[in-house]
Parts: structure tokens; sequence; C-alpha cells
């Protein structure tokens, strides 16, 4: 029992040390990811862009970071690439270095391109890390990986108005220095995941799900009818709320502004927890609580004071970030051996509604007002009603 244990102890300290440096690695990623939206005003400026033509590069990220997800995913579940993440990373180096220096406005589309390239390598393999090194234990795993991103997302913008607002457009290289340093921990990342891919030749056959064909295929509907819902919502908050506090409540930008961080920060808490509380009392459950539960608060969020509207924002951010973790273990369990597949096209299927949302919600504000936004978004959350049909997952023996 003593040799067991000393030797399972470094095993768990090691699965620990990858789920830090693929959440680190995912931290730096969505960091430079989100320098490119944050540069949109120096660029409109410098480049004398139009609107149409912002619309242009966000449609060319969106497409390469959405679209190839699926295909990267399938691609390695088939032929595991180990040092995949390396070079994924290595495309959003160059996309920076262009960024930071293109002439002309097709190269910039370009530069979106390739950023919007090492996202969709990013992406599905490092949620495959993830579930390799959870012990047992996906929930906690995608969770302490998501988290890494959501905090990315957040100190990106922050980092573009401290750095590269004040210094300029080529000040971008410098952060050419975060994507050599995340590709150094990812080789070493890459590294290990070799190791575990020879190890994994010799495990059992695959579990599979109880379940036909058809009711596979159901369930997956199911389960992005609850991404749509979820990520169309989240749209509404993270790309318009500051505009309806400052409309609505006539308050400043900076309160405005400290009212989106707490929302974010409450979207941050939920993503740690609705892992491991998946792993505690079913998937299945957190799914349905996670959006369906939300659905009191966001239908009462249009007609709140700005008291309640903030009380109401945090638990809304909590539980409905709460939901993705559980979907894509959820997801992943659904179909065994096909981590990639399932992780690129749930990803991609975010960030593309994420985006359609941004873009259809923009229109509705401009022509019905900020207010009708809200309004029509509060009956989202409704979609949860979904979760309900998703069946319990029992396995049995694959082939």
């Amino acid at each position: 029992m003593a040799s067991s244990t000393s030797i399972s102890a470094p095993a768990q300290d090691t699965r620990f040390r990858v789920l830090g440096a693929i959440s680190f690695s995912h931290f730096l990623n969505d960091m430079l990811q989100s320098l490119l939206v944050a540069l949109y005003p120096l660029l409109k400026g410098n480049y004398h862009l139009s609107f149409a033509e912002i619309g242009l590069m966000t449609f060319t990220y969106q497409c390469t970071a959405s679209l190839l997800q699926p295909l990267v995913g399938i691609y390695t579940d088939k032929k595991p690439q180990p040092y995949s993440l390396v070079f994924g990373m290595g495309s959003t180096l160059i996309g920076l270095l262009l960024l930071s220096s293109a002439g002309s406005f097709p190269l910039l589309l370009l530069a979106a391109a390739l950023i919007g390239t090492g996202s969709s390598i990013f992406h599905p393999e490092s949620s495959r890390v993830a579930r390799m090194a959870s012990g047992g234990r996906p929930g906690l795993a995608q969770s302490l990986f998501q988290v890494g991103g959501n905090a990315g997302s957040a100190t990106g913008p922050l980092l573009a108005a401290l750095i590269v607002i004040p210094l300029g457009q080529g000040s971008v290289a410098w952060f050419g220095l975060v994507a050599l340093l995340a590709m150094w921990v990812l080789f070493r990342v890459g590294q290990w995941y070799a190791h575990q891919h020879r190890q994994a030749k010799k495990a059992a056959a695959i579990v599979m799900p109880d379940l036909s064909p058809a009711r596979v295929k159901l369930t997956l509907g199911l389960l992005l009818v609850l991404v749509f819902s979820k990520h169309f919502y989240l749209a509404s908050i993270t790309s318009y709320y500051t505009f309806y506090l400052i409309q609505h409540f006539h308050i400043g930008v900076q309160s405005a502004q400290l009212h989106l961080f707490l929302f974010l920060f409450a979207v941050a808490a939920g993503t740690v927890l609705g892992g491991p509380i998946g792993d505690a009392i079913g998937r299945k459950r957190v799914i349905g609580f996670s959006i369906l539960g939300v659905a009191p608060l966001a239908l009462a969020l249009p007609h709140a004071n700005l008291f309640w509207t903030a009380a109401l924002s945090l638990p809304i951010g909590f539980i409905l970030a709460s939901a993705f973790p559980a979907i894509l273990i959820y997801a992943q369990e659904l179909l065994p051996g096909k981590v990639g597949m399932v992780s690129g096209m749930f990803f991609g299927f975010a960030f593309g509604i994420g985006g359609i949302g941004a873009a259809v919600l923009g229109q509705l504000a401009d022509s019905h007002g900020i207010e009708s936004v809200y309004l029509l978004c509060s009956f989202l959350p409704l979609l949860g009603i979904a979760a309900v049909a998703l069946p319990n997952l029992h396995r049995k023996p694959g082939v």
C-alpha cells in the first residue's frame, strides 16, 4: 500500500501541474486573442476603416476561430498531434506580428485569420489535454481550464488600454514574447501528451453510452440548443450591458464598466464551480438548473431598478456560466473517443453563436432600442426546458 501511494502521489502532482500549465496557456491564448477586438478603435483610425470593414475583420476571425475547430478535432481524434498546440500558438504569434506592422487592410484580414486559426487549434486540443489530466474528475479539470480563458479574455482589453493604445500599433509586437512563453509551456505539455498517448494504446476498450444512434443525435441537438440559449443571452450582456445601464439608468461610463466587471467576475466564479459540482451531483442536474434556473431572474431583469439590476446580474452570471463545463463533459461522455471533435464542435458553436448574437442584437438595438434587447433576451433561458429530455448516461461496453 505504501509503495502504491508513493507512486500515485507523484502522478497526481504531475496531473495538477499539467492542468495548471494548460489553464495558464488558456489565459495567455485568450488574452492574445482578445487584443484584436480591443484594437478596433485604433485600427479604425489608423487605416480609416468603415464599420463594414471592421465587421469583415470580425467575420474573418470568427470564421477561422469557430468553423475550423471541429475539423481540427476530427483530425486529431484519428491522428493525435501532441505538438499541435505549439503550432497553433505559432500561428497566433505570426498573426500578432503581422497585426503590428500591416500596411494594408487585406493584411489586417490575414492577421485576423491567422489569430483565429491559432484559436481553432488551441481550444479542442487543450480541452483534450485537460480531460487527459483530469484524474477521474473531468468536470473539475474542464472548469480549471476554462477559467484561465475567462481571465485572459478580461485581461487582454485592459493591457490594450494600458500599453497598445498609448504606445501605438507597433507595440503589439511586444506581445509576441507572451506567445513565445506560451509556446514553451505548450511544448512541455506536448511532451506529457505524447507520453500519455503511448500509454493510452494499452488502455481498455472505450465504454459507450447505452443509447441508440438516433437518441445520441437527438441529445447532441438538445445540447446545442442549450449552448445557443446560454451564449446568445451572454452576448446580450457582455456586448451591450454597459450601453443599457448608461441609457436606461443614466449612469456614467466608469460606473457601467464596474457593473460589467462584477458580472464577468460572477461568470468566472460560475465557470470554476460548475464542473466540480457536476462531478458530484451529475451533469444533467447542473445543465438543467444552470439554464432553466436562470429564467425567473432573467425575466425580472428588464423590469428592475438599478440596484436590483446589479443584484440580479450576479446570480445570472454565476449560474449561467456553470452550464458550459457540464455540457462539454456530458457531450464527451456521450461520444467517448471523440474528445477533439466534441470539444471543437461545442467551442466552435459557442464562438460562432456569440459573434452572431452580438451582430443580431446590435441591429435590434439600432432599430428598436437597447431596452428591447433585454426584454427579448429575457425569454432565452426558457429554452433550458430542453435539459429535461437529456438522458442519464448509462454505459455499455464498446466494441
